[in-house]
């Protein structure tokens, strides 16, 4: 299959506006992508308090007269066994960011990529049948070099989806769905003729 680069020029006749300034939208650039990061963390990290714990509530031993230091609790966070204090609880993680921003961050990164030389056109990106040697045929044809390689359409046929589980080294994304963080994680991006008219779409 035929690839050529994606450049400037044919992004701008696919009605894409490219950031040409470099200083533009590299915080917005930080942002989307923690906020991405941020959202996969499941908050789950829990330690239990003084109230708790399943111990007893009763007093070790008197007040008075032991010698010992004064315990009310075996919950205590200082005996082994007891509550943490100040530990972990169960949170969300996730950060609100505004539409605009995504949009200039979406738009940054792949000005960026384009720039670089590291998106590749192709009029289509499928295999006949749901074959891992296929798939990876087809992509060693398309990128020669890529340690990485993220494949972008409208939409693949089941065989495409099938074919490409196996390959660690390559994913396929619906333009409607990739993101910022995708667009500068991975070597080289395909993008297929239905996929760029999408990513237009959501540019506009």
């Amino acid at each position: 299959m035929s690839a050529t680069v994606l450049t400037s020029a044919e992004a701008a006749k696919a009605n894409i506006n490219l950031i040409t300034d470099e200083a533009k939208g590299n915080q917005a650039v930080h942002d989307v992508v923690v906020a991405i990061q941020a959202a996969r963390r499941s908050g789950t990290a829990c330690a239990k308090t003084k109230a708790e714990v399943n111990l007893s509530g009763r007093k070790p031993w008197r007040q008075k007269g032991t010698g010992r230091a004064r315990a009310g609790y075996f919950s205590s966070p200082v005996w082994v066994g007891g509550g943490v204090a100040h530990g972990p609880q169960p949170r969300d993680y996730t950060k609100n960011t505004p539409k605009a921003v995504k949009k200039l961050a979406f738009r940054k990164a792949l000005s960026a990529r384009i720039a670089d030389g590291d998106i590749l056109f192709v009029e289509a990106f499928s295999v006949a049948e749901p074959k891992t040697k296929q798939f990876v045929k087809l992509l060693s044809s398309t990128v020669t070099s890529a340690r990485k390689t993220l494949i972008v359409s409208e939409g693949f046929d089941d065989n495409t989806f099938k074919a490409a589980r196996n390959v660690a080294c390559a994913q396929l994304t619906r333009a409607s769905d990739v993101n910022t963080e995708q667009l500068l994680a991975f070597d080289k991006i395909i993008v297929t003729r239905a996929g760029l008219e999408k990513i237009s779409e959501r540019l506009a």
